[in-house]
Parts: C-alpha cells; structure tokens; sequence
C-alpha cells in the first residue's frame, strides 16, 4: 500500500504542477501527452501499484457489498426467517435461525448438506430455514415447485428426507425426480399435482428471489445467520462459528 500511496502523492503533485501552469481554460494537448508519459514511465517501473490499486479497489467493493447487505437484513430479516416463507427443520423453537438459499442443482449445495445435518445434529437448540433459490435453469424451477408444494404434506424429519434425497440424486434435478422421492415418501400426489402452479408456491419463490436481489446474493449456497451473509460452500466450522456468535453477542462475528 506505500507503493499506492506514493503513486497518489506523484499524481496529485503533477494534476497540482498542470492547473497552475495552464490556460484558465484546458491543458493544452502537449502538456497532457507530456503528464501521460510520466505516469505511464512510473507505473510500468512500479507495475505493483496497479495490483495495489485493484485490491483496493476490490476491498471497497466488499465492504460496500457487507454494509448493503447489512442495511437490507434490518428491513427484511424478520421476514426471512417467518416458518412460512421458507421450510422449517431443526429446531422450530430454536434460539437461533440459520437461512440457506439453495438449488438443488447445485454441487456446491450438496456438498454443504452434511454440514447443515451435523449442525441440526450437534445443535438441538439451532432452527434451520430453507429457501429454495431456483437459480440454475428450468429444472431447478421445476424441482423448487415440487419441494413448496409437498411441504404441505411432509414435515420435520420426512421433508429432511425428501431434501436430502433429492440433493444426494445423481445427475440433473427436475420434476420427474422430485415427484418420485415425494411419492417413494407417501405424498398425496394427486394433491401435489394440483398445488404445483398454487399461489402459494409461486408466492415463495418470487419471495426468495426479492430477498435474495436485496441482499446481493447471485449463487448457491448461501447462508444467513443473524446479520451475516456467508456465500458458498465455506464449510462446518464457520456457520457453527456465526450460530455461536449470535448466542455470545447478537452478531455474526462479535
């Protein structure tokens, strides 16, 4: 960052040098070919100053991203975590909610699976709220549709049954596969057929995706517990790390 701060100090010193020197009006076109050269001549002996800059440039972008975030968590969380805008395991009295958006075309969500079944395992005190994020083409719609619609009919461990066994299905997740584990799990699929294109249904996903756009979330998984967002696959550790955070400070991270 000294490089960066340098490089700074030159360019403010030569912008300074050219107003005082020129017309009132605009630098002529030599002595802006002549500041273009001098800068090019420092960056390319200095080329690490231009590294600096981007990973400045990229900090900014996350901090900017991480207060947004924040700033949409204080005016939708309470809907975010509502038993009915998503679908309820763990703990439905739990101290602490953990949201997961996901799609069940995602490998990176099936491989965050065991790591959701360990928490609720280890954590009897930890409610889980999923929210299916159909972000991954047409049969992920089609396969969230099957999921809202038989939550009606599955509950607590069948539903974690269902969900499980399509995120562990090999291959691409559509309709067809949805409908057969909810039928393998005793759905009433007459019922089922009939409640695909509900209001209801299309009211949870549209809900998702509104969430998901206000807090700048663009794949799958990602996680939100409390007032943090935790996007990707980040492993065990660190969502248990955040659910215990919220019981010691209210935060994320304390």
């Amino acid at each position: 960052m000294r490089a960066l701060r340098l490089a700074l100090v030159i360019l403010g010193f030569l912008i300074t040098s050219a107003s005082v020197h020129a017309d009132e009006a605009l630098l002529s076109d030599a002595r802006k070919a002549e500041i273009g050269e001098i800068v090019k001549s420092y960056l390319l002996s200095h080329p690490e100053v231009i590294q600096d800059a981007l990973n400045e440039l990229e900090k900014r972008q996350r901090d900017a991203e991480a207060n947004a975030q924040k700033t949409a968590l204080a005016s939708i969380g309470p809907d975010l975590i509502k038993a009915e805008n998503g679908i309820v395991l763990g703990n439905p009295s739990g101290d602490v909610t953990l949201v997961e958006f996901f799609d069940y075309n995602c490998g990176y969500c099936k491989k965050s699976l065991s790591d959701i079944m360990t928490l609720m395992k280890d954590d009897p005190k930890l409610r889980v709220i999923l929210r299916d994020f159909p972000v991954l083409g047409p049969d992920s719609i089609e396969a969230s549709k099957v999921a809202l619609a038989v939550r009606a009919q599955l509950s607590g461990s069948k539903y974690m049954e269902f969900h499980q066994k399509l995120l562990e299905s090999r291959g691409r997740v559509g309709k067809d596969r949805a409908l057969q584990v909810a039928q393998e799990l005793g759905a009433d699929m007459a019922k089922l057929q009939k409640d695909l294109d509900s209001t209801e249904v299309r009211r949870l996903i549209e809900g998702t995706m509104r969430a998901a756009d206000a807090l700048r979330i663009g794949g799958t998984p990602a996680f939100v517990v409390g007032d943090g967002v935790i996007v990707g696959a980040v492993g065990h550790d660190p969502l248990a790390d955040a659910v215990k955070s919220m019981r010691t400070c209210g935060k994320a991270i304390c």
